[in-house]
């Protein structure tokens, strides 16, 4: 039996347990979203002051040069590449990881183009939707040749590669189950077929180590809001390997993207590294936010944050089975660390009214359908002592059926 004096001793223990303080976060809440949208840094008020009160108010237009907004994109970029394997110049923060997965898509199809009988596009069918939305699009723009497979699942990726797969769009983790790929062996398999590698690492990013160049990936894009703590609807990360940078030319050819652009040509001359990804003015204050977050993450190491995710969810798993058995509960994450990211999903049919009330009980998670809760796991601000009490409140919920209230069945915009 785990008990809370069991978990408040590893706290004792816990080597990332000053990290917490750092963070805002309300009274008598215990935060399991997240992996959908990270606790705010409180350096990030102090940032946001200097930024409205110092470079803009007082610098103006000039803080373009000397506050440094005019770089803060490959800064920040690089920063985060140190997260995930890059070299200096293959990472970039930029617009959304909607429009960059549809920049890295374009690149990779162009560089396709040598072989035209290259038009299969493979994504999973339970990819985060924005995913399948961006490449129907994009092959709406280049015509009907280009199609989409979806797959069911990692099991089935082999038997659909073939000699027309172009590109292979992935979720390093699933947005709804916490299913983690073996990135290195994946990437193996898509390139013996002449395929090229997209990773969506928007639920993996700052939360487990991740070696794009070790792993041989060629494409990657990813939140900066969730595990990173970067602020709502900060802009995203894009990562794109060296070798292909110049390939091709990404289709949202911006002036920010030109190898020139003050010269203000009446052609476009796309830049020669990684600022090329670039498309229009960028929205400093939001960048600015994400540094405070990515900062807290380089005191660290990735790996002693996955040691203690993995602790976590274990723990999580187990004092679930142990004090909510009975109540209906499926546990859908893997219980293997090799396939687990940093959240553990449970189904139940009245899922989304259980989320309700446990944030009635000030226990915030999400849901995502079908009747799938999230409980997330974010390991510089969540202790052992945290997941006791979030399972406490959630057996309760169930025995005493609080679910069963007609307000918590009411759906909102966001749910």
């Amino acid at each position: 039996m785990i008990t809370l004096s069991q978990c408040q001793q590893w706290d004792q223990q816990d080597p990332l347990a000053h990290f917490k303080p750092q963070f805002n976060l309300p009274d008598h809440i215990i935060y399991l979203d997240g992996n959908s949208l990270g606790a705010q840094p409180k350096e990030a008020l102090s940032c946001s002051q200097h930024v409205l009160q110092k470079e803009w108010a007082q610098g103006l237009i000039g803080s373009w040069n000397s506050a440094g907004w005019w770089d803060l994109p490959v800064k920040l970029g690089d920063k985060i590449g140190q997260l995930i394997g890059a070299k200096t110049g293959e990472t970039i923060v930029t617009d959304t990881t909607s429009l960059n997965l549809f920049k890295v898509l374009s690149t990779a199809l162009q560089i396709q183009q040598k072989a035209p009988e290259r038009q299969l596009i493979i994504a999973e069918k339970d990819v985060f939707p924005t995913d399948i939305y961006m490449i129907q699009g994009l092959i709406s723009i280049m015509g009907k040749a280009y199609q989409l497979r979806l797959i069911d699942g990692p099991e089935d990726l082999a038997h659909v590669l073939n000699e027309h797969t172009a590109a292979v769009v992935l979720s390093h983790v699933n947005y709804r189950t916490g299913y983690l790929y073996n990135m290195h062996q994946t990437n193996d398999l898509i390139h013996q077929h002449g395929a090229l590698a997209i990773w969506d690492l928007c639920h993996s990013i700052g939360a487990l180590p991740i070696d794009l160049n070790h792993d041989g990936a060629d494409f990657a894009v990813g939140c900066t809001y969730k595990y990173l703590n970067g602020g709502p609807g900060a802009p995203a990360m894009l990562w794109a390997a060296a070798r292909h940078q110049t390939q091709s030319m990404q289709p949202l050819s911006g002036w920010w993207g030109h190898q020139r652009p003050f010269d203000m040509a009446t052609s476009y001359t796309p830049a020669d590294n990684i600022r090329r990804y670039l498309c229009g003015t960028q929205p400093i204050v939001s960048m600015k936010l994400i540094e405070c977050g990515v900062d807290l993450f380089l005191q660290t190491n990735m790996q002693t944050i996955r040691t203690k995710s993995l602790q976590l969810t274990d723990l999580l798993i187990q004092l679930i089975q142990q004090e909510c058995a009975g109540y209906g509960l499926e546990i859908i994450t893997p219980r293997e660390h090799q396939h687990r990211g940093s959240h553990v999903s449970l189904r139940h049919q009245e899922g989304y009214a259980i989320v309700q009330a446990l944030i009635q009980r000030g226990v915030i998670g999400d849901y995502r359908e079908p009747e799938v809760i999230r409980l997330g796991i974010t390991p510089l601000y969540l202790s052992h002592s945290d997941v006791w009490h979030a399972v406490q409140h959630l057996k309760e919920v169930l025995q005493h059926k609080e679910w069963d209230q007609p307000q918590y069945h009411t759906r909102g915009q966001v749910t």
